[in-house]
């Protein structure tokens, strides 16, 4: 018998996979139900389906309670990634035709990005832009996988070779805190190693710059201090008084012009790190794509009137 005439392998029935991968993700029937609109009892069946299909337990039943085997804990981890990609896949086809999209950094969507593509879509009506805004601890995105066509991320310039790039703006880190922590003038190094720190990120990176640069890094115990998944968030716990964060000085000239955050020190550090415009090269860069980039370009935060001393 030739290759091409074995028969495929018979897939598992759709509805079964879907009912065992919700059940797997909440750890409950009950709850998958209700996610999926069906009843208990049917999530059930389409589990016992799918156990019989393949021929082995998916969970272990202790009461109400459920525990994958592990077999059913490897088909949950590739079923996650089966059904996002096909998800992505829907998204893509279903999105207003002609939109660009892009994706973007949380952060730098609520400071800057949501404003300035709003501005833009006034400025060019018939220029679509659909944006995602994502957390990404590290800033990333995967042309062949995700429904993208562009992004803007912070790093340091090394992409891909098959992508072209701009640069935007570049991150310049500053400490922030509340005015009233700050008080009447600048702090000492004193006073930063008795506060209390706070981190945009789990592995502490913005603070470790900031400190190495200033040459305070040996003064400060910089490991301590309350962890935070993002930069938005480390600077909305220093706006009302939790300690002092660190925040990108590009992202944070409208808290600092309302009065709602003040800076402890004038130094501002640059990281090394800058926001870029990247998008697939060798397709078609489209007259909307163009038409954001020169429209992102001459409307770039502005750094300058802050009073703060820039160190490269």
């Amino acid at each position: 018998m030739l290759e091409q005439d074995i028969p495929a392998p018979r897939m598992p029935p759709l509805y079964a996979l879907r009912a065992f991968e919700v059940a797997a993700r909440f750890g409950s029937f009950t709850q998958a139900a209700q996610s999926l609109y069906i009843t208990q009892s049917a999530v059930s069946r389409h589990v016992k389906t799918l156990e019989e299909h393949l021929g082995c337990q998916l969970f272990e039943r202790r009461g109400s309670r459920l525990t994958l085997t592990d077999a059913g804990r490897l088909l949950a981890q590739e079923l996650k990634i089966g059904f996002r990609t096909i998800e992505s896949a829907c998204i893509a086809v279903t999105r207003q035709r002609g939109a660009l999209r892009l994706k973007a950094p949380s952060t730098l969507t609520m400071r800057w990005l949501l404003k300035a593509l709003d501005a833009f879509q006034q400025a060019h009506p018939h220029n679509r832009v659909q944006l995602t805004s994502a957390w990404m601890d590290l800033d990333a995105v995967d042309f062949h996988s995700e429904p993208f066509d562009c992004a803007i991320l912070l790093g340091h310039g090394g992409f891909p070779a098959d992508w072209q790039r701009v640069k935007l703006f570049d991150e310049w880190l500053v400490p922030v805190c509340a005015p009233a922590l700050r008080g009447d003038r600048p702090w000492d190094m004193r006073q930063l190693a008795a506060a209390e720190l706070i981190h945009p990120s789990r592995d502490c990176r913005d603070w470790r710059r900031w400190l190495q640069r200033t040459g305070l890094a040996d003064q400060v115990a910089w490991q301590q201090g309350k962890l935070f998944d993002t930069l938005e968030l480390g600077i909305s716990a220093a706006a009302q008084g939790h300690g002092v964060s660190i925040g990108d000085l590009a992202l944070v000239g409208a808290e600092l012009q309302r009065g709602s955050l003040a800076l402890p020190f004038g130094q501002a550090v640059k990281s090394g790190d800058s926001y870029y415009l990247v998008w697939p090269a060798g397709g078609d860069e489209s007259a909307t794509l163009m038409r954001m980039r020169d429209y992102l370009l001459e409307h770039l935060p502005d750094i300058s009137g802050q009073g703060v001393e820039l160190l490269e």
